[in-house]
């Protein structure tokens, strides 16, 4: 008989597509969500929220793998040690994590650090949460989502002026093959901290606002402004790229081509 695969923030912009592949693969998926909904297509569904803890001993009973998605601007700490205490309890053999690229070399120390990156020390502190848990893991971690770039430079087009963090630069990767390496793994043995995963191209922020204004013929003006604190400086440094790493295939001008047709 199989047992599911937990799959945590099955809904969000990087669940939906793991979820996706892993009934492809003849997977049965079980979903912790925070809304009750009815089984579908070999998924089902499970009532809870890892902020409070609750429902996790339910979503993880009987569940030999988790592909931990579920995150925030804040508390992934927070959700990570919820999760992985009541995946220590159940005898969860594999928690596969998805963190994000310079989780270990952003240092947020100020207040200005937390403010503007605190989701980052959020997602490191849940990365040793995973790893001390006693749980068997593999750690994956991507750089930026074309999905969520796109989120942030169309809300910076409605504004009279876009204003880009200056000097720094991104490597954006598409959700789907962040998925198919999360698939890959899932269905694998745990392997601790594996290699990153990057998008194809690296770009300054203010081309990823400047080529969707001119893919949706708007006329703003970009100010490119340095962001303040250590943190902000790491990224201006590369923190936040794995050029080593990279292995994406879609580029930011195929995705905003494939978006924007919809």
């Amino acid at each position: 008989m199989k047992t599911p695969i937990l799959v945590t923030g099955g809904t969000g912009t990087l669940g939906q597509f793991v979820v996706a592949r892993l009934r492809a693969k003849g997977a049965e998926v079980r979903v912790l969500t925070r809304h009750p909904k009815p089984a579908a297509d070999g998924v089902t569904y499970v009532a809870g929220d890892l902020e409070t803890g609750a429902g996790a001993t339910a979503a993880v009973e009987g569940v030999h793998t988790v592909v931990h998605c579920a995150g925030s601007q804040k508390g992934d700490d927070v959700k990570a040690r919820h999760l992985m205490n009541a995946a220590a309890k159940a005898g969860v053999r594999h928690v596969v994590y998805i963190s994000v690229v310079g989780a270990d070399r952003t240092p947020v120390t100020s207040g200005v650090d937390r403010a503007m990156f605190g989701y980052v020390a959020a997602k490191r502190a849940a990365e040793e949460i995973v790893a001390s848990s006693g749980v068997p893991y593999t750690t994956v971690r991507a750089t930026q989502f074309h999905e969520l770039a796109f989120q942030a430079v169309a809300a910076m087009a409605k504004l009279p002026v876009v204003f880009a963090p200056g000097g720094t630069k991104m490597q954006p990767v598409a959700a789907d093959e962040v998925a198919e390496r999360l698939v890959e793994l899932a269905l694998g043995e745990p392997q601790g901290l594996v290699a990153d995963i990057g998008g194809p191209r690296i770009y300054p922020f203010a081309d990823l606002a400047r080529s969707y204004l001119r893919a949706t013929g708007r006329r703003r003006p970009i100010l490119a402004v340095p962001a303040p604190g250590g943190a902000a400086r790491a990224f201006r440094a590369g923190a936040n790229l794995t050029p080593e790493h990279a292995v994406g295939h879609v580029t930011w001008e195929e995705f905003l081509t494939q978006r924007l047709a919809v």
